[in-house]
């Protein structure tokens, strides 16, 4: 990845301090360079290329050969040399570099509280390119014709704006605009300080950024936050914040020396820090939550609307519900119609969405939850070569599409839920942006097996005569665990989520399985227990919490006047009863997802969600901080058919007896050690008959980091090896790249 980062003008650099003549162009699929000197000269400069690169650059691979001398008289950089079919990398956006922020906040600088200020090693890429090689021309910049002194920057290559695309000054680039609820332009002096201004004053602001539109209001006001969460339509999904400085973060949350390295790294993503008692920013940003999703500024814009509010910030999409982040200025003053009071636009477009980077930090590392901006378009690197390109379109949730090509996988950046025309559109969309900038043209192409799915109706629908491969969904997570560590031979996969349509039709979720890239066999599973209502269930945990006691203890322990049953009128027991009986809308399931919600409901933590996964995750926030060695609840497994199966009914028995006689916190943190010694137990048991020694770990349910931590203490315990997610989500955000290879691997034996 050498586009945009600054790497040509380094390389003059170099060459011009050796001595050394020649030249340096882009192509578009690598950088030549041509030096000429003495031979101590020319080794020193080889060295110090790899070693000494810019800050964004990643260099791949280094080729050289020797030559006879031309005869250079000095060393330039020539013009880019585009050839057809072949590809270079291209950055993601980054967030403002310390050079241009101390320019946007130095008066007397040119670019004094300039809010597009930027230079090679910052700003925008990814989102501003329609093409590569990575020209201004071939970016949504070309409209804005650059003055003479930002022609001079751009044109000297000992300056760090040399050939930096998105170059710009208040005399020639973008401008800010700011408009009321109406369309109406509303005539200011200084739009930052009038929406700064506004925050304050308790009003929701539209803002266009990077990749699209955020909302934004003051996080400190109980009122405000209200506000945009009944227009938003969002009341319980956690927000995110924003902060102007590392020191602020540090009064509101508990930060970590890791979770500072990433909160203050290029990507600038929102990090999931613990949240601190005494933190100002409303309870209602995350209600019932100890961690709170914090970023800081990663714009010059942002850097000077948090300076001048003086307020953490509410920052989240510019989106109703789980619609696609909006982009264009037509489209959020019609999609954000009702939500934002105002608007500040710019007149930049951007050319691909580009939602913000979620993560938090477990196990001494990064764990990506959504990947997007400051990451993708940055490819995944695959332990083997591809013979065919593939397109893997991912799942429902959460999705991400992946296409690979030679030993590179390109994960999309987050999609979002695939359930709307909308999210459908920006797949299609961004798809086509992949195909175009990395040269892709898909030869195979996988999907999910769920023949309900959005991303499967497109894999058969588009396919067009392609070659189709159907991928099983836990497959699909467990060797994108294993991709991401570099793994190839089998393992045993522990794949624990919500939903997964399962290859004998049922719903998975709870999954011991044997597999390497090629296939897997499913060794043990959760027991299943009936979905009553279907996707109700899911909506209405407590119908989880009815169906496990009704199957696993009987018509008998519901008359036992259980705490959770009490706002369920007598009709809705009696239908779920007669749908369990009956088999009626009523799928079965082995899923820990579904575990969690049931066990959250029987103890009235959560019975109703108003989003994915609320339920557990109010489970786990019930668990005490302190972790130390909790009592296991009893389980037992079974082996049937060849398959070890988890029974739940000691577990369920022994929580019943629990509940009303011990704090809820307890309870949780025993229910977190029992899945824990689950998985341990179980792999014990796999690893005994197989003789396997690594353990991977992937699914949603792993977003859990009391289980997590847990879960990985006690495989260690054991004498295992346990692979777990960085780079990749756990969740559906990763399984495009497990489809990818499984695919990859499948046809290269047909």
């Amino acid at each position: 990845m050498v586009q945009g980062v600054g790497f040509r003008p380094f390389v003059y650099q170099l060459a011009t301090k050796h001595k050394l003549t020649g030249w340096v162009l882009n192509t578009s699929s690598d950088v030549k360079i041509e030096v000429e000197g003495e031979r101590e000269a020319l080794e020193q400069f080889l060295a110090e290329l790899e070693r000494e690169v810019p800050p964004l650059a990643r260099i791949e691979d280094i080729t050289a050969v020797s030559a006879p001398p031309v005869g250079y008289t000095k060393f330039e950089i020539r013009r880019s040399l585009e050839q057809e079919g072949r590809y270079q990398l291209v950055s993601p956006d980054i967030a403002t570099c310390d050079a241009c922020k101390s320019e946007l906040l130095s008066p007397g600088d040119r670019r004094y509280r300039y809010p597009f200020t930027n230079c090679t090693n910052c700003g925008p890429r990814f989102t501003i390119i329609e093409d590569i090689p990575y020209d201004r021309p071939k970016t949504t910049m070309r409209r804005f014709v650059m003055c003479s002194d930002c022609q001079r920057e751009y044109d000297d290559p000992l300056n760090r704006r040399f050939h930096a695309q998105p170059n710009a000054c208040p005399q020639c680039g973008p401008s800010l605009e700011l408009v009321d609820g109406n369309g109406k332009t509303v005539s200011v002096d200084d739009v930052i300080a009038t929406t700064s201004k506004l925050l304050r004053e308790g009003k929701i602001i539209a803002i266009k950024g990077l990749g699209g539109f955020q909302l934004a209001c003051d996080a400190t006001s109980d009122e405000a936050v209200e506000l945009l969460r009944a227009r938003k339509r969002r009341p319980y999904k956690p927000l995110a914040i924003m902060l102007a400085t590392l020191e602020q973060v540090k009064e509101h949350c508990f930060v970590s020396a890791e979770e500072e390295k990433l909160l203050t790294s290029h990507q600038c993503p929102i990090a999931l820090l613990r949240w601190k008692n005494d933190s100002l920013v409303s309870k209602k940003v995350a209600p019932g939550l100890k961690y709170l999703g914090v970023m800081l500024p990663y714009t010059p814009l942002h850097h000077l609307l948090l300076r001048e509010t003086g307020l953490p910030l509410v920052m989240t999409s510019g989106n109703i519900s789980e619609e696609p982040i909006a982009k264009d200025n037509g489209e959020a003053l019609r999609r954000l119609d009702g939500i934002a009071d105002y608007f500040a636009l710019h007149n930049r477009d951007i050319h691909a969405r580009y939602d913000d980077s979620v993560a938090m930090v477990e196990l001494e590392r990064p764990q990506l939850i959504r990947r997007a901006r400051g990451y993708a378009p940055y490819p995944i690197h695959l332990p083997f070569s591809t013979k065919k390109q593939v397109l893997a379109c991912g799942a429902e949730l959460k999705n991400t599409f992946c296409i690979t090509k030679d030993d590179h996988a390109f994960i999309s950046q987050h999609i979002g839920d695939m359930e709307n025309l909308e999210t459908l559109e920006h797949f299609e969309n961004t798809i086509e942006l992949y195909k175009k900038l990395f040269r892709l043209e898909p030869e195979v192409v996988a999907y999910d097996l769920h023949p309900e799915y959005l991303s499967t109706n497109y894999a058969k629908e588009r396919a067009n005569g392609l070659t189709l491969i159907g991928v099983q969904h836990h497959h699909a997570h467990i060797v994108s665990c294993m991709v991401e560590n570099g793994v190839q031979e089998p393992v045993i996969g522990v794949a624990f989520d919500g939903t997964g349509y399962g290859s004998d039709g049922t719903i998975w979720g709870g999954e011991f399985l044997v597999a390497d890239y090629k296939s897997f066999s499913r060794v043990g599973h959760l027991e299943y227990v009936p979905m009553p209502g279907g996707a109700a269930a899911i909506e209405r945990p407590y119908r989880m919490a009815f169906s496990y006691i009704f199957n696993l203890l009987g018509d008998s322990v519901l008359g036992q006047d259980l705490p959770f049953l009490k706002d369920v009128d007598s009709y809705e027991k009696e239908v779920m009863k007669q749908q369990i009986e009956k088999r009626i809308n009523c799928p079965p399931t082995s899923s820990c997802g579904r575990l969690f919600d049931g066990v959250s409901a029987l103890l009235g933590i959560r019975g109703k969600v108003d989003y994915e996964a609320q339920a557990a995750v109010e489970l786990e926030m019930a668990a005490p901080d302190q972790i130390d060695e909790a009592e296991a609840y009893p389980f037992s497994i079974v082996e049937q058919d060849g398959v070890k199966i988890v029974k739940l009914r000691e577990l369920f028995e022994a929580i019943i007896h629990d509940v009303g006689h011990l704090p809820v916190a307890i309870i949780s943190l025993r229910f977190h050690h029992t899945i824990a010694r689950m998985i341990a137990e179980m792999c014990r048991l796999i690893a005994k008959e197989r003789g396997l020694h690594k353990v991977a770990l992937s699914g949603g349910v792993f977003q859990n980091r009391l289980l997590l931590r847990l879960a990985v203490a006690a495989l260690e315990k054991e004498g295992f090896e346990v692979l777990t997610h960085s780079l990749v989500p756990t969740n559906d955000g990763g399984i495009s790249l497990g489809q990818a290879v499984i695919a990859s691997w499948e046809h290269a034996e047909k």
